[in-house]
């Protein structure tokens, strides 16, 4: 069952804890608060179609690597390919969406800046993996929607955000994860990401 629940369970917040010299409920912290700001600026690619097809691409490239095979080995993700994903993601807004993530937590933005890189890898295998899970006549069919919908990956992401998307919009669903003001904060960047797609 595709769920964020479920991607979470992929991540091993006790080895990403040990990686970065901090204890599991501040590994966990972190990964709780960048992971929706990471798929939500996945979500704000996905209307434009040149820019899916580019975040398509890097799912294609993230699926092949076994990477969710039997359990992540954290030795076995590539930080310096998930920090490339972190940049094409948000762009010159990098900073200020780090910025706002580490003022939520306790291990502040160091740690967030460390975190985002390991995740983002094991999201798009994640994606591939969802993507390539019979979801064939799904896919098929939603190739015939506006690509404003951002297609199978749009949906996909906005069914990991709880449809926030389509409802509450993302800062709901980053105010949720992450307290009114820094959801807030993060809302308008990701929102302007979505007005510049």
């Amino acid at each position: 069952m595709t769920s964020f629940d479920d991607l979470l369970s992929q991540v091993p917040i006790g080895q990403i804890a040990a990686k970065l010299g901090v204890d599991e409920a501040t590994a966990s912290d972190a990964v709780h608060k960048a992971l929706p700001a990471l798929l939500s600026g996945l979500q704000a690619r996905t209307g434009n179609q040149q820019q899916n097809q580019a975040v398509q691409g890097l799912i294609d490239q993230h699926q092949e690597d076994g990477l969710l095979e039997g359990g992540v080995d954290i030795d076995q993700v590539d930080t310096k390919a998930g920090a490339e994903i972190v940049d094409n993601v948000f762009g010159e807004e990098k900073n200020t969406v780090i910025n706002a993530l580490g003022e939520t937590g306790s291990g502040g933005n160091d740690l967030v800046a460390k975190v985002m890189p390991i995740l983002a890898p094991i999201v798009l295998a994640y994606l591939g993996k969802q993507m390539l899970g019979g979801k064939s006549g799904e896919t098929a069919g939603a190739g015939e929607r506006s690509a404003a919908s951002g297609g199978p990956l749009g949906d996909l992401l906005g069914g990991l955000l709880g449809g926030a998307g389509k409802s509450g919009g993302i800062g709901g669903a980053l105010s949720e994860a992450l307290g009114k003001d820094a959801g807030s904060t993060l809302g308008k960047v990701l929102g302007g990401l979505f007005g510049k797609r």
